[in-house]
């Protein structure tokens, strides 16, 4: 079984970390998949997905963390060319990637007790994101 569903939701840009674990469980628990893979990507190149534990201050962690890592002051050629100021939005999301993996067993996502699916907006405006996710493996049995 293969089944392609989206997710929509609002962001706020600069960072914007999104938990997105209520939706994804929903479409996983909709699709009548028993075992297999989630896979969750970002059409895009300014947001990302990744696991954290999602709570106020590992979320201003990771912020200050992505700044660290691509300051929003330095000077990108990005911008130079496209005169748009996200150089450093394509730099962070680059780094931590466009897609996820997770295992499905028995119907649920076996995520650790403190990890949460995120995405995050890394683009520097509010933005509507879509994101992909593709379900794959065996159907629950009627037995």
């Amino acid at each position: 079984m293969i089944e392609t569903r989206y997710i929509e939701f609002d962001t706020k840009g600069d960072a914007d970390v999104v938990d997105i674990t209520p939706m994804v469980v929903s479409a996983v628990r909709s699709s009548g998949l028993a075992d297999g893979i989630l896979v969750v990507f970002v059409p895009g190149a300014t947001g990302a997905v990744t696991t954290i534990e999602h709570e106020p201050g590992l979320v201003a962690d990771m912020r200050r963390a992505l700044e660290r890592i691509a300051p929003e002051d330095e000077e990108y050629e990005h911008n130079a060319r496209w005169g748009d100021g996200n150089g450093h939005s394509h730099i962070r999301a680059s780094l931590l990637g466009p897609s996820l993996t997770v295992p499905v067993a028995n119907g649920s996502l076996l995520l650790g007790r403190w990890q949460q699916i995120v995405f995050i907006d890394m683009d520097n405006r509010p933005r509507r994101r879509r994101l992909v996710l593709q379900i794959v493996g065996e159907p629950k049995s009627d037995r």
